[in-house]
């Protein structure tokens, strides 16, 4: 085929653009044979897209082959396709068209992540899931020599700063999407659902499991929580252990808007000196608002 300006050029095959080698080609395997991959972090969901994969392959069977390894006893592990392979089944398909290769634990993730990370409105979840999956993947592999670790003018890459680049990331937001995975579940949903910003979502990823129960349960009384109110948290946790009903009043005192309350408490011990032993609390209050007014009056005229 030919450009407008006469020079030629080949189209990729199936096959280049899954990374198949030419020795490699598609073979029908049952799909009771393919188990997932383990721990994959890409949701595969039953939506308006999916429907629309199941009429296709309904109509033109599955066009582009799954990529699988063997795992032994004629089964296999799913590398690539695990969308295709669900339409498949809902299709009512026994068979899958199917590149078997063989790949080392390491060279599984990083090749199971490359196909999915760059498709479109991938969920928060999937990214620090398979962020963190083809990251560790890669330190692994930092060991042994690889080209993959040396960039084109021979200099050294940190594994993070790696898939950054591969990514079109940066460093930090990498690191910042790994923080999500110590996200316990219901948080990470919120994040999902865009209930919970991602920052505050972050910064939440420090806390201990418990409070952060403690702060879904509040989130989902109020409806929101904000950096600040995590903030002021967060720097309490530096000194101080806290309870729940501690941790909501924390939280209502730091809410954005909110003007700050002086709070001043006198204990029964400090006051008991200063009044008779038969005076009630009412009593007391009384005798302090009184006193307080004169304060006050006296103030008054020494300002003037």
């Amino acid at each position: 085929m030919r450009t407008r300006n006469g020079e030629k050029f080949k189209l990729e095959s199936v096959e280049e653009l899954l990374g198949i080698q030419n020795e490699e080609s598609a073979m029908d395997i049952e799909i009771e044979k393919i188990c997932p991959f383990r721990k994959h972090p890409f949701k595969v969901i039953d939506d308006e897209k999916m429907q629309e994969l199941v009429e296709s392959i309904k109509t033109n069977g599955v066009l582009t082959p799954v990529l699988v390894r063997p795992l032994g006893m004629d089964t296999y592990e799913m590398i690539s396709g695990h969308r295709r392979m669900h339409a498949a089944k809902l299709a009512g398909l026994e068979k899958i068209p199917t590149i078997i290769r063989e790949m080392t634990d390491d060279e599984a993730v990083i090749c199971m992540v490359d196909a999915n990370v760059q498709r479109e409105e991938l969920l928060p979840s999937e990214k620090a899931f398979a962020y963190k999956m083809k990251l560790e993947a890669m330190k692994r592999r930092a060991g042994r020599p690889s080209q993959n670790n040396v960039s084109q003018n021979g200099t050294d890459f940190r594994s993070d700063e790696l898939l950054a680049k591969q990514i079109g990331s940066s460093r930090n937001q990498i690191q910042r999407y790994i923080r999500l995975t110590e996200l316990i579940p219901d948080l990470l949903e919120l994040v999902d659902k865009k209930k919970l910003q991602f920052t505050v979502a972050v910064e939440i990823s420090y806390i201990d499991e418990k409070i952060q129960q403690w702060l879904y349960e509040y989130i989902r009384d109020n409806g929101f929580i904000k950096l600040k109110q995590i903030s002021a948290l967060r720097e309490h946790l530096k000194t101080e252990k806290i309870n729940q009903q501690q941790m909501i009043t924390l939280l209502n005192e730091n809410m954005p808007g909110r003007k700050s309350v002086r709070k001043v408490t006198l204990s029964e011990d400090r006051l008991s000196k200063y009044f008779p032993p038969f005076y009630s609390q009412d009593d007391m209050e009384k005798v302090l608002i009184q006193l307080l007014e004169i304060w006050k009056q006296n103030q008054t005229q020494n300002d003037e």
